[in-house]
C-alpha cells in the first residue's frame, strides 16, 4: 500500500483497527479516503487455514470477474499456424514461437499472462526457470495450456484473474477500481470469495476462512463480517 498523505494518515488514525465491517460500509470508507488524483485499485486479501507446503493444502485456480477488472492485461501466447491467428485475433499483445522464447530468455517478461498450445510445451519447457518464479509459466490446471487459445485470450483479456495462495495462507488480487460502481465491486468480491470458498482443498483442518480484509491503493485494509459468505 502506498504511503497516505497527512490528511489521509490523520482521518486513519480515527479508525479502530479492530473494526469489523460489511462489504458495503468498507467501500464507502476507501472512497473516503481515497486518492483524488488516480483511480485507485480496490485490494481484496484472504486468511486461509492452510498450509501450502502440503500438495493436499494448495490454494490455486482461476475466477472470472464479472465486472472486469478496469486493467489492461498483456498477453503472450505460444502458438504457430492457426492458432497463432486466432491469438491475435482475439486480442493477445504477443504470438510467437521459438522467436518469442528468445525474446523472454533476453528478459522480456512484461506480461500478466503467458497462455501456450500444447504442441509448442516443448518450446514452453525452456523457459521454466525464467516463467516459473513470476507465476507465468502456463499450466494445463489453470487452463493456459490449451488447444482453445482464442477463449483463452478473451477471458484473460475480459477479467479473468488467477489466484494463488502465498506461505503464509494468504490469498490477494484486485478486483476492480474506486471508479466501480458499488454494485459491480460487489459483484466482483462475491465471485472471487465464492471462488475462494469452492477451492477448498481436502487437507484444509479447522476454520478455513479465518480473516477478510479489502483496502485501495493509498486507503487503509479495513476487516469485512465473513459470515455472509456461504461455506467460509
Amino acid at each position: 500500500m502506498a504511503t497516505l498523505t497527512k490528511a489521509q494518515k490523520a482521518r486513519a488514525e480515527k479508525l479502530d483497527p479492530e473494526a469489523v465491517y460489511s462489504f458495503e460500509d468498507a467501500l464507502a470508507l476507501l472512497r473516503e479516503y481515497g486518492s483524488k488524483k488516480f483511480d485507485e485499485t480496490v485490494e481484496i486479501a484472504m486468511n486461509l487455514g492452510v498450509d501450502p507446503r502440503h500438495a493436499d493444502q494448495m490454494v490455486r485456480g482461476m475466477v472470472a470477474l464479472p465486472s472486469g477488472t478496469g486493467k489492461d492485461v498483456k498477453v503472450a501466447v505460444f502458438a504457430k499456424g492457426d492458432n497463432a491467428d486466432k491469438a491475435l485475433a482475439a486480442g493477445a499483445d504477443k504470438v510467437g514461437a521459438e522467436d518469442l522464447m528468445e525474446d523472454m530468455q533476453a528478459g522480456n517478461l512484461d506480461y500478466d499472462r503467458v497462455i501456450a498450445t500444447p504442441d509448442m510445451m516443448g518450446v514452453v519447457g525452456r523457459l521454466g526457470k525464467v516463467l516459473g518464479p513470476k507465476g507465468l509459466m502456463p499450466n494445463p490446471k489453470l487452463g493456459t495450456v490449451t488447444p482453445n487459445v482464442e477463449q483463452v485470450v478473451k477471458d484473460a483479456k475480459g477479467g479473468q484473474v488467477e489466484f494463488r495462495v502465498e506461505k503464509q495462507g494468504i490469498v490477494h488480487s484486485g478486483i476492480g477500481k474506486l471508479s466501480f460502481k458499488d454494485a459491480d465491486l460487489k459483484t466482483n468480491f462475491d465471485a472471487f470469495t465464492s471462488a475462494i470458498v469452492k477451492a477448498k482443498p481436502s487437507g484444509a483442518k479447522g476454520k478455513y476462512l479465518r480473516k477478510l480484509s479489502i483496502t485501495s491503493t493509498m486507503g487503509p485494509g479495513l476487516k469485512i463480517d465473513t459470515s455472509s459468505i456461504e461455506g467460509a
